[in-house]
């Protein structure tokens, strides 16, 4: 039931994506005169669909995408002497219809979230102070630096005052890569240099350090917790007698104790009590001591609405830094600091699809603007089957004043295919690998 209940909310998330991306290129072939053969939900053989005017509107076998074929948009092909169509319109009207679906998907990331924030609009509480660290790992970049829980990073390469969200995206993008820090301990100032390095598990920089707050239990996933009655949204505050201001720092005092029985300090609505709990030995399969429970930082959310202009601002904001990231992201795999380990396929995007769906609608359009604007990036890139390849070679011949060969424009399609099978058999087997136990 699970599998059925993401699989549904992800035809969802990619139908709409889907219909968006594709009516863009639609209206712009249609505005420009050209013929358009089929409109396709999904690749492969025909299921079923209806026929208007010239154009087949059709669900296929393959639902994980779709496309519209256009008159002689394929090289070689019969119509492409035809005046409706693709190769007979001018260069410059190929390039808009190429550029109109990646801009649709755009529009509806903007478009989803300006609505999203008229209806409820959520952020952080900004703690007392931005930017303490909680908790240091021994050994880790930060600890070699001379870094301490309690310190504060008032500059990290340069950017003054930074919140915990602006020093983890410089520490996941920036493996081997040295962060300036300005650092402020006991009221004085010293300079540090923290170098990331590369988490082998998540493909990320790691630099060993975490923001100072409170931790909640989100979930009892075994037994020792429950046998010992604790429960989800207890927060944490000393285990053993000691703080716990970060999520490692609960890890480390378990393991510590090699089995031993761990006193937990936890605050229950308002009370705090004293819960006994014993560890058990490799409840997850990765050979360590465990008592049974995810927890996180607990998150003080500010909930409102916003007015439209508001909203829409917000929502432009939101998804310039949401295209800052792709881009790091992307960059940063080339330059060899991030691992294309985090590079999600259709069952990934599917748990996160149902996750979504269950945490309720703001979550659900909250995801489908992100996958919205990264489907217009990645689109955009320059590999050939893509527009943006089709926008590369519509300017190669532009600035050669002629067409290319079709043998040639045949080659680079088949390469572009198959590098595109090549990723898609890469992010199947990293959401294979996320599913299956380690060890």
């Amino acid at each position: 039931m699970v599998f059925l209940h993401s699989v549904f909310w992800l035809l969802v998330l990619l139908g709409v994506m889907i219909l968006i991306h594709e009516l863009g290129h639609f209206w712009a072939a249609r505005y420009f005169g050209v013929g358009v053969e089929v409109f396709s939900f999904g690749f492969g053989p025909r299921l079923f669909g209806f026929k208007r005017g010239e154009t087949d509107y059709r669900f296929s076998a393959l639902l994980f995408g779709g496309y519209v074929k256009m008159m002689g948009a394929e090289p070689g092909e019969e119509h492409s002497d035809d005046p409706r169509s693709l190769t007979a319109k001018p260069r410059w009207q190929r390039l808009i219809i190429s550029f109109a679906g990646p801009f649709m998907n755009v529009i509806l990331a903007i478009a989803l979230l300006t609505g999203l924030f008229m209806v409820k609009y959520q952020k952080l509480a900004e703690p007392e102070q931005r930017g303490v660290i909680g908790h240091v790992i021994k050994d880790a970049p930060a600890d070699r630096a001379g870094l301490q829980e309690g310190d504060r990073i008032v500059t990290i390469d340069g950017q003054k005052d930074p919140t915990w969200e602006d020093i983890e995206l410089k520490e996941v993008s920036g493996a081997y890569h040295s962060l300036h820090l300005t650092v402020e301990r006991a009221g004085k100032r010293f300079e540090a240099t923290v170098t990331p390095v590369l988490d082998d598990k998540l493909g990320l920089g790691s630099a060993g350090w975490s923001e100072k707050g409170q931790i909640q239990i989100q979930r009892i996933t075994a037994g020792p917790a429950e046998k010992a009655g604790l429960k989800k949204g207890d927060v944490l505050l000393s285990a053993n007698g000691q703080a716990i201001n970060s999520t490692f720092k609960l890890q480390e005092v378990i393991e510590h104790t090699a089995g031993k029985p761990v006193e937990l300090q936890v605050d229950r609505d308002g009370k705090q009590q004293t819960i006994t709990v014993l560890p058990a030995f490799n409840l997850d399969g990765r050979g360590r001591w465990m008592i049974g429970i995810q927890y996180a930082r607990k998150l003080n959310i500010i909930t409102t609405k916003l007015s439209l202009p508001d909203a829409f601002a917000e929502s432009i904001h939101r998804n310039i830094k949401g295209a800052s990231l792709i881009f790091q992201f992307l960059q940063g795999i080339l330059e060899r600091r991030m691992s294309a380990k985090q590079l999600a396929g259709p069952i990934g995007i599917a748990q996160l699809s149902g996750e979504a769906a269950n945490e309720g609608p703001s979550a659900f359009v909250d995801l489908m603007a992100i996958l919205s604007l990264n489907l217009a990036i990645v689109n955009m890139l320059p590999i050939p089957i893509l527009d943006g390849g089709v926008i590369l070679l519509l300017l190669v011949e532009m600035l050669m004043g002629r067409d290319l060969s079709i043998p040639v424009k045949e080659a680079v399609i088949k390469v572009g295919f198959v590098f595109l099978m090549v990723v898609m058999v890469f992010a199947l087997y990293n959401d294979i690998s996320r599913i299956l136990p380690a060890g």
